[in-house]
Order: C-alpha cells, then sequence, then structure tokens
C-alpha cells in the first residue's frame, strides 16, 4: 500500500475532481477484462497511489481523509481498541469487514496462528450509505476497502493510534475456513505498523 500526504483541503474541495481523482470513462473496462485498453495504460491507473490528508490531530482523536482512484486497495487491516467513523464523501467503495469470534478460536496450521473472525459487511458504500462505526470489538474493525470509483472518505478515529498504548495497525490475510476442512473464514496477522 502506498499514501501519500497533500495539503490540508476545505470540505469544498474534497470531491473528487477537486482534489486530482479524474471520473473515468463509462466504457473502461474498470480492470476486470481486456476491452480494448492495453496492459500498459491499465497498470498505470492501477498504480496511482492513495492520497491521505491529515485534517486534525489531538491526544483524543485523528480526522483523516482518504482519496482513492479507481481500483485502489486498502489491505485487511485492524484499529486496536479504537472506535473509527466513516464517512463516504463521495464515489463508491467495496468494504469487506469482519470481527473477532469470541471466546478467540487459534488454529494452527504449518507452523502458522490462525484467529477464527466471522464476516459481518461485504457491501458497496456511496455517499447516501448509512454511516459505518466501527468499534474496538464489533462493527467490522477488522476491514478492507476497493475503491469502484474514485472517491474520497473521512474518518474519524479515537482514541489515536499510539504504539505504547498497543494501538498499532496490524495487516491481515484472510483465508476461507475450508482451507482448514471447515466452512467459514479465518484471519493470519501478517504485519504490524
Amino acid at each position: 500500500m502506498h499514501l501519500d500526504r497533500s495539503e490540508t483541503k476545505s470540505p469544498e474541495e474534497l470531491t473528487s475532481i477537486g482534489i486530482g481523482l479524474e471520473e473515468e470513462a463509462q466504457d473502461d473496462d474498470r480492470g476486470y477484462g481486456v476491452s480494448g485498453v492495453s496492459r500498459v495504460n491499465r497498470v498505470g491507473r492501477w498504480g496511482q497511489p492513495i492520497t491521505f490528508l491529515d485534517i486534525h490531530e489531538c491526544d483524543t482523536l485523528i480526522i483523516c481523509v482518504f482519496c482513492f482512484p479507481t481500483s485502489s486497495v486498502i489491505p485487511l487491516h485492524d484499529h486496536p481498541e479504537m472506535t473509527v467513523f466513516s464517512k463516504i464523501l463521495c464515489g463508491s467503495l467495496h468494504v469487506k469487514a469482519y470481527d473477532w469470534v469470541e471466546p478467540p478460536c487459534i488454529i494452527t496450521h504449518d507452523k502458522s496462528q490462525a484467529r477464527l473472525a466471522k464476516l459481518v459487511t461485504d457491501k458497496v458504500i456511496t455517499p447516501q450509505s448509512e454511516l459505518p462505526v466501527l468499534y474496538p470489538k464489533t462493527g467490522g474493525n477488522l476491514h478492507c476497502f476497493t475503491a469502484l470509483t474514485p472517491c474520497v472518505v473521512l474518518d474519524i478515529l479515537t482514541p489515536p493510534y499510539n504504539e505504547s498504548s498497543g494501538r498499532s495497525c496490524i495487516y491481515y490475510m484472510d483465508y476461507p475456513f475450508s482451507t482448514f476442512g471447515m466452512q467459514t473464514f479465518s484471519i493470519f496477522r501478517t504485519e504490524e505498523h
């Protein structure tokens, strides 16, 4: 994942055009086939970074904006012991989110450990969608995003990240539980940021 920091923008500028995310032609293949678009053109579009705008940060919260080009992805991650309020300002974003199964169910497979999680959200959100709230233990605090169109998301995170307090973002891999001979999903921890 690549995030660029940018200068702060006013709310009026936080649209896909105002932040430099261009609308793409409706006949664009969106990366789901060739449809006459060369691989070279698609690679350039997919290579656009997600822009991060830091609006406000203090001891109690972070207010920030993420600007997603089409097809960009923030991989599966969490916000430990944090509550996150998200509002999509423009565009459409696919959200897939999980909650940990309690009590914890840990599976060991090929010297790796997996923890059981249940799928709570697998949908597309738009500016008309209900405001998603992720709580520390419910609401899909383990989640990933894929931009279906250029989009802008406003996030409020409280309390803010703090490594010494155990609040650093952790990235995961998700695997169908059928990989282990069962019928739900498990999550592997991959890296901490």
